[in-house]
């Protein structure tokens, strides 16, 4: 299941990692833990958004990026 379509748009997942990353920086736990995914779709999830532009990594956490706010603001 990915968290990207082909469209480039979020799925239903990515969104709802969009939507926990929103107050600033989170973990991939954190993550998990706020929207009910199992943390091992949260990791990968995460890598996709990443690579999309969408969210970016520093550290072990995870912020949303200007795109990335603009597709759920």
């Amino acid at each position: 299941m990915a968290c990207i379509s082909p469209d480039g748009k979020p799925t239903e997942s990515g969104t709802k990692m969009l939507h926990a990353l929103e107050p600033g920086f989170g973990s991939p736990e954190e993550i998990a833990e706020d929207t009910g995914l199992s943390l091992f779709r949260v990791r990968s999830g995460l890598r996709e958004l990443a690579q999309a532009g969408l969210a970016k990594q520093k550290d072990d956490k995870y912020e949303l990026t200007e795109k990335g706010t603009g597709l759920i603001g």
